[in-house]
């Protein structure tokens, strides 16, 4: 694996865990560790953007509260939707 592609997805994984919210934070920080290694580059660069919206947009758009935008619409946006975070918590 190319070493800056690693050092970026850490970097993802990283800012996944602290986004700003506990509820965000713990979604994206699961869905980070346990997707980041199989998203391509081209999804990467989609995730990226996401983390850049502000917390409680990104939350409304993740839980189905809200519509995202077009430009945020796809691949990766639709894994966050359908990732269960209950899958990742030990009872």
């Amino acid at each position: 694996m190319d070493d800056g592609l690693s050092e970026r997805r850490k970097r993802l994984v990283y800012r996944s865990a602290y986004t700003g919210t506990k509820e965000t934070d713990l979604l994206l920080g699961y869905f980070a560790a346990h997707h980041i290694e199989t998203l391509s580059e081209e999804q990467l660069n989609e995730y990226e953007n996401l983390l850049k919206i502000e917390d409680p947009r990104l939350y409304k758009w993740v839980t189905g509260m809200e519509e995202a935008p077009k430009e945020y619409q796809g691949e990766v946006l639709d894994l966050i939707k359908n990732f269960k975070l209950s899958d990742c918590l030990i009872d």
